[in-house]
């Protein structure tokens, strides 16, 4: 028997509307720790956006590794894995391959190829040891995938996803391969960092991975020989043919659309190259996400006496107070909005994150009202003109005239800087 843990989409440093959430991800990290205590699993998965950036801050990168030599100081034998995501920079992610082996740790962040430019597909092959020194499971430990990583197929219908499939055929031939000639009864674990079609996302946290056309795979893209697919990138815990293939969810929620998500990391069992049994582990959260209202929007004047009755809990210290999103509906430019909800929050151990504002007025009233800008160039366009146009769009109204006086002093002075 071999147990696993899946977890991905750490984003370590994210900057959350310009709070630090490292207290979230410490708390995260320690529970993982005890976790890895208690349990004693046999590997660890880490599928992909390990990091929020590819320039991580200096505290982020002293989680990543402390977290690392912590875990294999409490469990010598124990085998991670951690694939690159599109947050990621792979070669960098890469790096410190020499040293991390050292501490039993495989990073696959890059796609090689040789000088004629084959793909090394033995790279993304990592066995996994049982206690008793067998292979029981062949991780198959493929990156995040950009245009220029995939084979170049030239009948393809979408170069693309199609070349995304072939290399995951391709891999899996090499991991098969592998199997008959040294582990014959071990089982196969694809990971990848990818958007599957009908796949639930956060259009808030999780960016478009290919810019331009579609971007989601399907299900079979992972051979039927695959007995789980261990995934990364949507942040929505969820799963895809008879529950084998994956999405473990982010560890904490990165946006205010994921308030109502159960935050987990997976517990895999494998048994003679057969997957055995799935169980979400849950994560506590150290700090919680609200919004005001907690459905749609409301107008100001609705929201401030919500706001002024907010009942939080004062014990908590500052890095647990609870991030508040506040959402706004109006029809018209309110330059004391912000003002006016900081007043009905002051005093209150709670943090001000977003203020959402959504116009009363719909796109398509404005629409035969914009102001044609088709076939234009920069020498052409006239700020003013964009202005109003914008104004139209988004508050269903012209800009009234001081609003426009306003405008024009602010171009004049932009002018004359």
């Amino acid at each position: 028997m071999l147990t696993v843990f899946h977890t991905a989409d750490w984003h370590l440093g994210q900057s959350f509307f310009g709070f630090d959430r490292d207290f979230e991800h410490a708390a995260f990290l320690e529970w993982l720790l005890q976790e890895l205590q208690s349990q004693r699993p046999d590997a660890l998965l880490l599928a992909g956006d390990v990091f929020d950036t590819i320039n991580p801050s200096a505290q982020s990168q002293r989680r990543y590794y402390d977290f690392l030599a912590r875990a294999h100081a409490l469990l010598p034998e124990l085998q991670i894995v951690i694939t690159a995501g599109n947050h990621d920079a792979g070669a960098r992610l890469e790096a410190p391959s020499e040293l991390l082996n050292s501490l039993n740790v495989s990073v696959v962040g890059t796609v090689s190829r040789d000088a004629q430019g084959t793909i090394d597909f033995r790279k993304f092959l990592v066995p996994l040891k049982n206690h008793a020194g067998s292979i029981e499971v062949i991780v198959l430990a493929v990156p995040f995938l950009r245009p220029s990583d995939v084979p170049l197929l030239t009948e393809a219908s979408d170069p693309y996803l199609d070349g995304v499939r072939e290399l995951y055929r391709q891999a899996t031939n090499e991991a098969l391969q592998f199997k008959s000639e040294h582990c014959p009864h071990a089982a196969i674990i694809a990971m990848g960092h990818c958007h599957l079609t009908g796949g639930q996302e956060s259009l808030d946290s999780e960016r478009r991975l290919v810019i331009g056309g579609a971007e989601a795979l399907n299900a079979d893209t992972f051979a039927p020989e695959v007995a789980y697919v261990a995934l990364g990138h949507l942040h929505k815990p969820q799963h895809f043919r008879d529950g084998s293939i994956r999405y473990c969810g982010s560890p904490i929620p990165l946006s205010f659309a994921e308030t109502g998500y159960d935050h987990q990391v997976l517990r895999l069992k494998f048994d003679t190259g057969q997957l055995h049994s799935i169980e979400a582990m849950e994560i506590p959260r150290s700090a919680s996400l609200r919004t005001i209202p907690s459905h749609g929007a409301a107008s100001i004047d609705d929201l401030l006496p919500q706001l002024t009755s907010l009942e939080l809990d004062g014990s908590l210290p500052p890095e647990q107070h609870p991030f508040l999103e506040v959402r706004v509906v109006e029809d018209q430019p309110d330059p004391t909005r912000r003002k006016r909800i900081e007043e009905a929050l002051e005093g209150k151990p709670v943090r001000l994150a977003s203020i959402k504002i959504e116009s009363v007025a719909r796109r398509a009233d404005a629409s035969d009202q914009s102001i044609e800008q088709d076939n234009c160039d920069l020498k052409t366009i006239n700020p003013e003109e964009i202005f109003l146009s914008a104004h139209l769009e988004k508050y269903g109204t012209a800009a009234d005239a001081a609003l426009i006086n306003a405008f024009r002093e602010i171009l004049l002075q932009e002018v004359q800087a």
